[in-house]
């Protein structure tokens, strides 16, 4: 019945949390080559970034909301760079865990990533030496989470994913600790499952992917993901889905319901699922959108062809920020964006969209997306937008010079 996936999502009000979201999971240096490859490169630009981490920061750089960050660091002077580069960034760092360094890193470090931007013909490629990291030692009964979600603290929102999880052997198991607590006390759980093959390719690959993510997935509220993570993490494929071929004809999204239903009927606990759909053309020449399921229905977000891309990493965190956002807006907000919203103002005289639930899951979509597509237009993991600038591309607005 259909009526087994209405489930509403009611995150806490947020004058009872001391944090509208928290993340978990490791923070990098990114070194960036610029126009130039990480194998011929003399200098580079450093970021911070990572999966988890890049979702709080989002949502405190363009969108303004309170957010914090679980991790550990090695005790060092690059620990305390990547540490500084999350203080430009906003984010709060109370429940940032400092590990003695040994001197050389025998036993405990920082994780460096490589990434180019990739272009034209030639795709972003990505080389991380993270082994024995700090975060990856993280074990049951390190993190207080009874502080971190409990009376004296409090989210509306947690969210980690896959990346995390494949850190070790022990990291699956802190995540279930940490989204235990925080469902126990009212917080909505997101993951992305974020299938990186070169975490998993020594310990297991697919197969072990796949035995750790249904482990987690029963914990989790809204589920995240491409079409990739799908199939690799839970299972679940894609059919008419060719990951290694363009797809002829644009973005198809029948393929990716099909798939997001049997999602529902194998973990009918999720009350969102989401995946963002990327036709490569080129590196730097994209299809993209998204697609959202809630409530037994399906939402859509407006189909961005032949999207200019400058440098792709981080637009997935970038679309997760975006979606928790829009389902932590207020009423007020979410009526707003529809009365003047342009592009989403059609969906209501469409007769698409008309119940604020239905308006909340529209506004997600497309928050999510646009400022997925906006965040790639940038150098870097993390999104260089205001929320001003989101809205106005979902808007319908364009690129013309604003001075």
């Amino acid at each position: 019945s259909i009526h087994r996936y209405i489930m509403t999502l009611t995150p806490n009000k947020p004058e009872s949390c001391r944090f509208d979201h928290i993340s978990l999971g490791e923070v990098m240096l990114r070194f960036d080559p610029g126009d130039t490859r990480v194998r011929c490169a003399r200098q580079f630009t450093v970021w911070e970034g990572g999966g988890e981490y890049n979702v709080s920061r989002a949502l405190r750089k363009c969108f303004g909301l309170r957010t914090a960050h679980v991790t550990a660091l090695a005790d060092n002077p690059v620990g305390h760079l990547v540490e500084d580069f999350m203080m430009q960034g906003g984010v709060d760092l109370s429940y940032l865990k400092w590990v003695p360094y040994d001197g050389v890193g025998r036993s405990v470090r920082n994780g460096i990533n490589f990434t180019e931007k990739g272009f034209g013909v030639r795709g972003a490629l990505g080389c991380v030496d993270r082994g024995h990291t700090a975060v990856s030692q993280l074990k049951t009964g390190d993190i207080d989470w009874e502080a971190i979600f409990g009376p004296q603290g409090g989210a509306r929102w947690f969210h980690t994913g896959g990346i995390f999880a494949a850190l070790s052997s022990t990291t699956p198991d802190v995540a279930i600790e940490a989204m235990t607590t925080a469902k126990k006390y009212g917080t909505v759980v997101s993951y992305d499952l974020n299938y990186r093959p070169s975490l998993w390719q020594d310990i297991g690959g697919p197969t072990r992917a796949q035995e750790v993510n249904k482990k987690l997935a029963p914990y989790v509220d809204v589920m995240l993901g491409n079409e990739e993570d799908f199939e690799k993490c839970l299972g679940i494929h894609s059919d008419g889905v060719d990951l290694n071929k363009q797809q002829e004809g644009g973005l198809d999204t029948a393929p990716f319901k099909a798939m997001i239903q049997e999602v529902t009927n194998q973990y009918p606990n999720m009350k969102v699922i989401a995946t963002t759909l990327r036709n490569a053309t080129t590196a730097t020449v994209n299809d993209w959108k998204a697609l959202l399921w809630y409530n037994g229905e399906f939402y859509e977000s407006y189909d961005r062809k032949a999207l200019e891309i400058y440098d792709r990493v981080g637009g997935g965190d970038s679309f997760a920020s975006g979606l928790i956002y829009g389902f932590l807006s207020s009423q007020e907000g979410i009526e707003k964006l529809f009365s003047e919203g342009g592009a989403l103002r059609r969906c209501v005289s469409d007769g698409k969209v008309t119940q604020l639930e239905q308006k909340r899951a529209q506004a997600a979509v497309d928050y999510g997306a646009a400022h997925g597509a906006h965040a790639m237009t940038t150098p870097g993991d993390t999104s260089m937008a205001t929320v001003e600038e989101v809205q106005k591309l979902m808007a319908g607005g364009s690129a013309r010079v604003v001075r």
